[in-house]
């Protein structure tokens, strides 16, 4: 993809429906609401997916950030948030056995339950809102740089791009993910929810989101990782000493790696914590936990070959839901 007529573009981590604070970053940034839409006269934001859920201005997030892509003012990239909405509201196939594709089990129920309250009141909203994430692509690459919500794994995006050259998937790849083992269902997981390593038998994480976890997180630009410790991801610590463990072959196998020779690539959803750092000198991850008090960070991207951490501009998220920042002169309702 090229760019056409801009200075550089701006990219925006996991919004999880802080609506609000996202207008204050976007003001942060340099862009100004006219007809209802936010505008950079020289740059363009990017998203890096997870729009919805958990946050108390999820509509106005999504109104935000929509309004932007069909503008013209922005892209956006699928993440496993939105993914998540899809396949909870579709019927599965009867050979499935259950009746959502995404089954609606308490913790399933609890991770959308924001979202769908607040669209409670405007069903149509809600339909045209699936919609539009039905026509998100899962992943950019320009000429420049690439985006992907959680790990950009080439092998699995050349593999997406035989069928769906644009990234954009379909009703169809979602009923195909939904098996376990399948190529779809192995796209899906890495590209929006990165890898993962199971945890011993009887050893659980308990996260600061929440949910107790038999698995952790990992990252992908470890060249030689020979322990759990190298490829660890996440804010929550291995319990017992589980940072010496050696990776088995089988788990090295499984993860995937990007060189630091690649060009510059931007991610959420991982909940880091505390000043926005470059995890690789080519990777930006910025997901700073903006829905757990956390900050909303986007990375001013002006084509340079080599990343900068100065580059990273953030709004802190007030803890008090009654301070928290509200958007000027927004169409909304």
């Amino acid at each position: 993809m090229r760019h056409a007529r801009v200075e550089g573009y701006d990219l925006i981590g996991d919004v999880h429906g802080c609506g609000a604070t996202l207008a204050v970053l976007l003001e942060r940034l340099g862009y100004h609401q006219r007809d209802g839409v936010y505008r950079h006269p020289r740059r363009k934001a990017i998203f890096v997916g997870d729009l919805i859920d958990r946050g108390p201005r999820i509509r106005l997030a999504v109104r935000i950030a929509r309004r932007m892509v069909e503008d013209g003012q922005a892209h956006v990239v699928l993440g496993n948030h939105e993914i998540n909405a899809l396949t909870y509201t579709l019927k599965a196939p009867p050979e499935l056995g259950r009746e959502w594709l995404r089954p609606h089990t308490p913790r399933h129920n609890r991770i959308i339950k924001e979202t769908l309250e607040q669209y409670h009141d405007h069903p149509q909203e809600w339909d045209d809102t699936l919609a539009w994430f039905r026509d998100i692509p899962l992943f950019l690459e320009f000429d420049d740089f690439r985006v992907v919500h959680a790990c950009w794994d080439q092998t699995l995006i050349t593999q997406l791009r035989r069928q769906y050259p644009d990234g954009r998937i379909d009703t169809d790849f979602l009923y195909r993910a939904s098996t376990p083992g399948s190529d779809e269902f192995r796209i899906l997981e890495r590209l929006t929810r990165g890898g993962s390593i199971n945890l011993p038998e009887g050893v659980v994480i308990h996260s600061g989101d929440g949910f107790t976890r038999r698995s952790f997180r990992t990252h992908f630009w470890a060249r030689c990782p020979s322990t759990w410790g190298d490829v660890v991801f996440q804010p929550d610590n291995l319990p017992n000493g589980l940072e010496r463990q050696p990776l088995s072959d089988r788990e090295r196998a499984k993860l995937s790696y990007y060189a630091p020779d690649e060009r510059p690539l931007f991610i959420g959803h991982y909940w880091c914590e505390g000043v926005p750092a470059l995890p690789a000198p080519n990777i930006a991850c910025l997901d700073y936990s903006a829905v757990k008090y956390g900050r909303l960070v986007a990375y001013r991207y002006s084509f340079e070959p080599q990343l900068d951490a100065d580059r990273f501009v953030w709004v802190p998220v007030p803890r008090d839901a009654a301070a928290r920042p509200e958007p000027r002169e927004i169409d909304f309702d």
